[in-house]
């Protein structure tokens, strides 16, 4: 099947070298179109009618992000954002994924032909599985409600007080109530936005979350949920208690496992091993949980995301005693993960994305 690619930057080396790119990768496999900014993406994605838009997010005339609310408004389809290596540029990314956004990749810098060596394979696979994914519609209101939506989020997150947040008591290595891993892939910023926030700030278990996510995103992503959830968020940096009352997210570039430590249940960053495809790996850690944890006190939820991290260990957490969800096919912008925890007998529940938290909170009371 040939993928239409609408390739928008204000660069034209840019958009040679993307061009380039598509055009080596196979016969035939990309039908390419370029726009020069983002009113001419607006005006392409309808008269193109591209399968995937690759969207820079700084250009002149109309922004990336302008742009984009104005596509999923008009036609929903799926984009890829084009990002710097900057906390500004990780900002602008997360904005772009809550309106509708797939993936992002890095913009290369520096010498161009190099960096571009650097991401061709990256960029490929995920273009090529944007283009089996479900983009999600915007919400109503138009292009300028998105936008408006955004702005009054910023604003009431500066003027919003701290979060009163429980203390929670200390119990000991093993979670006495529970603890929640979450692995989620392609998709997964917005997904998680749709769920981490919903909890209940006595949500009574730690949950961990293992996103495959480059290492520059992680801190400003769990900034953007500390921001938004009733519990508090941090970045697995360093070793770090695992506590009731908190979400715990890997740091890319970077593996994250649970150890033992002076009796206590501490979350560490290592090394990315070299024997597992993804990173973080969600297969990596739910493996050191079953090594220090009963599995009966273990909640395996899987969302959105291509391949199989994560399938075989929360089978075997199922197994053991243990519960699991997956995020059912109807709402998963790529049903890969969810599906082969499915198609292995490893979840106990499959769930759309809205009734995830509804269910983890039941559990939580039960």
């Amino acid at each position: 099947m040939t993928i239409k690619l609408l390739i928008v930057d204000d660069s034209a080396l840019m958009r040679r070298q993307l061009a380039q790119m598509f055009e080596g990768a196979g016969a035939g496999e990309f039908e390419l179109r370029m726009a020069r900014n983002g009113k001419e993406a607006v005006e392409e994605n309808l008269a193109f009618k591209p399968d995937v838009i690759t969207l820079d997010i700084n250009m002149p005339e109309m922004d990336g992000i302008t742009a984009l609310s104005h596509i999923m408004t008009s036609r929903p389809v799926a984009v890829i954002m084009v990002s710097s290596l900057t906390e500004k540029g990780a900002i602008a990314t997360f904005e772009a994924l809550a309106l509708g956004a797939v993936d992002y990749i890095a913009k290369p810098g520096g010498t161009i032909s190099l960096s571009m060596d650097e991401i061709t394979a990256e960029l490929l696979g995920k273009v090529r599985t944007a283009a089996r994914a479900k983009p999600k519609s915007a919400k109503p209101g138009g292009a300028r409600g998105l936008a408006a939506r955004l702005r009054e989020e910023r604003e009431e997150h500066a003027a919003r007080p701290a979060p009163v947040r429980p203390a929670f008591v200390r119990r000991g290595i093993v979670p006495e109530e529970g603890l929640v891993v979450i692995g989620v892939s392609t998709g997964g910023p917005s997904t998680l936005e749709e769920i981490l926030p919903k909890l209940a700030a006595d949500f009574p278990f730690p949950i961990l979350v293992v996103q495959h996510m480059p290492a520059y995103f992680t801190g400003p992503f769990a900034q953007r949920m500390n921001q938004n959830c009733a519990l508090e968020v941090v970045e697995v940096t360093r070793p770090m208690e695992v506590l009731p009352g908190t979400i715990y997210i890997a740091r890319g570039g970077a593996d994250m496992v649970v150890a033992a430590r002076a009796g206590k249940l501490m979350a560490l960053a290592k090394p990315e091993s070299r024997q597992h495809l993804w990173h973080p790996s969600v297969d990596l850690l739910g493996r050191s949980i079953l090594e220090h944890c009963e599995a009966s006190h273990v909640i395996g939820v899987m969302l959105t995301g291509m391949g199989y991290d994560g399938a075989d260990v929360f089978t075997e957490i199922k197994k053991q005693g243990g519960r699991t969800i997956a995020e059912s096919e109807e709402t998963a912008v790529v049903f890969g993960m969810p599906k082969e925890l499915i198609d292995r007998g490893g979840a106990s529940l499959v769930l759309p994305v809205e009734k995830i938290a509804i269910q983890l909170q039941s559990w939580a009371r039960g």
